[in-house]
């Protein structure tokens, strides 16, 4: 742990995951592919295609936005 000077808040180091492409490189939310999103919400990729067929909004280029998708899945009622 370690503490900055004049400040008594302690800082917990943090491992952080790898990114939801897989190699610990970032990503962008906003431009996800089915399998980075799949990855991130922990669920098969088949599950996020199923949910573009059924409508799930996507970008011209097919990529997914996380927020959007979120946004997609509680007013379809659905869970991941």
């Amino acid at each position: 742990m370690t503490a900055t000077a004049g400040s008594a808040k302690i800082v917990t180091p943090v491992d952080m995951p790898a990114g939801a492409g897989g190699d610990g490189t970032a990503v962008n939310p906003a431009a996800l592919t089915v399998e980075q999103l799949a990855r991130a919400l922990g669920v098969p990729a088949g599950t996020i295609e199923k949910h573009v067929r059924a409508g799930a909004p996507t970008a011209h280029d097919g990529t997914l936005n996380l927020i959007r998708n979120a946004a997609w899945q509680q007013a379809a009622g659905r869970d991941g």
